[in-house]
């Protein structure tokens, strides 16, 4: 059985809020209170009554093996950023422990460790003695960190001039050369290109080939999907899921984003309805029933709408705009134009509009489904979050990368190429 690198048992951190900021005293402040203690005892204890406890982590206990690539999800505020600074020993817990076994490199927010007025050089000595490393080890790997953050014309100016991709590619660079047993790394993929990308990304894979462990906290799902071994899903502090990282992933983002991709209005709310139009049921169905509401980007699916009509002489016309997690209009559809211009009255009862969707059209990411219902041309119902569902992207096709995909449509159309001319000089055969 391999031995434990991390051994997290019911740690919890929890802070105060609502309470006065401390300030520094006087001699003379201090001859005051002492004086006025009784009545500072009782203001103090109606004080304390009025503090609000916050717990950033609470009951949360895992353990990671040697080796390992946890990823770590949940939205901001969710305690990642604090379960990483305990485990970094940046901060302490509240209650509970956390065993780490094994020197530790961590990258926590960009240029922690650096001194604003020092040189790139002169901070890589600065943030590798802070790391751990040893004079004669920065020394030794020096030109490899300055070659991966590709800061060499730039090495002796200080770095409150640099980028912000400036600084993450040296704060990477020097914790990952680092060699730690322990990698801990948040939100690496915010800030650098697809090639610096690509470098971390790499680096962070020999780094679990050489036998340590990774802890990894993104919001980039396709890059914990495919880089981690497990994953843990956090929400308000605690440990909402643990296991495979498509598992967990599903579960987040059937929680956290607000995803609907079903919605019924129940019989009573129908009966209540004195509208000669009301919905009844609207839902997201893939083309696979299979798939169990798993959308991709190369999967087909329908948008159902059930609503009545009990009007047997109105002509009811469904429409819907498609908004992308960006809030971008994609595109507003209704019916063709020659079924809707035939002004004949709709059937009076339950009625049925589906709308077909191709796959390989969309690009991955949240979208929102408002749907309105017109009866003769007046709209009678808006429902701007009619269904909210999520296209994941296929991992096949990304390679190394794992930035936006850019566009607000990613269809896959078809090319061709063909030579259309042949340069004279190649006309006649020797």
């Amino acid at each position: 059985m391999s031995e434990a690198a991390i051994q997290v048992r019911n740690l919890g951190k929890r802070y105060r809020i609502g309470g006065p900021r401390e300030a520094y005293g006087t001699l003379r402040d201090t001859i005051s209170s002492a004086a006025m203690a009784p009545l500072n005892w009782l203001r103090n204890r109606n004080l304390n009554a009025r503090l609000q406890e916050f717990w950033a982590l609470r009951d949360v206990s895992f353990e990671v093996q040697r080796g390992e690539v946890l990823g770590i999800i949940g939205r901001n505020g969710a305690g990642k950023s604090t379960l990483l600074k305990i485990l970094a020993r940046v901060t302490y817990p509240t209650i509970g422990e956390a065993d780490v076994c094994g020197r530790v490199g961590s990258l926590l927010e960009v240029g922690t460790g650096f001194h604003p007025e020092l040189t790139g050089r002169e901070n890589i000595f600065l943030n590798g003695a802070v790391l751990g490393m040893r004079k004669a080890e920065i020394q030794r790997k020096f030109d490899e960190i300055v070659d991966f953050a590709e800061i060499e014309r730039f090495l002796d100016t200080p770095v409150k001039r640099y980028s912000s991709g400036m600084y993450m590619r040296l704060a990477f660079a020097v914790a990952a050369h680092l060699e730690p047993e322990i990698l801990i790394v948040d939100e690496v993929l915010a800030v650098g290109d697809a090639a610096f990308q690509k470098k971390c990304l790499g680096k962070m894979g020999n780094a679990t080939k050489d036998g340590r462990t990774v802890l990894f906290v993104s919001h980039n799902l396709l890059a914990v999907e495919n880089l981690c071994n497990w994953a843990i899903y956090l929400e308000g502090g605690k440990i909402i899921k643990r296991g495979e990282p498509g598992e967990v992933i599903s579960a987040y983002l059937r929680n956290s984003l607000s995803i609907s991709t079903e919605r019924s209005w129940n019989a009573k709310e129908v009966e209540q309805n004195t509208e000669a139009v009301h919905l009844q049921h609207v839902r997201v169905r893939p083309a696979d029933e299979c798939d169990r509401g798993s959308i991709t980007i190369h999967t087909p699916f329908s948008l159902e709408f059930d609503y009545w009509n009990s009007d047997p002489t109105a002509r009811i016309t469904v429409c819907f705009s498609l908004y992308n997690q960006h809030d971008i209009l994609l595109f507003n559809i209704g019916p063709p134009v020659e079924s809707a211009s035939k002004g004949k009255p709709s059937p009076n009862g339950l009625l049925r509009t589906i709308c077909h969707i191709p796959g390989d059209f969309l690009n991955d990411g949240l979208h929102r489904v408002e749907l309105t219902i017109l009866r003769n041309d007046v709209p009678v119902i808006n429902e701007s979050h009619a269904l909210t569902f999520n296209v994941q992207d296929s991992l096949q096709e990304r390679e190394d990368w794992y930035g936006d995909w850019p566009g607000a449509i990613r269809p896959n159309l078809k090319w061709e190429s063909n030579l259309i001319l042949i340069p004279e000089d190649q006309n006649h055969s020797p």
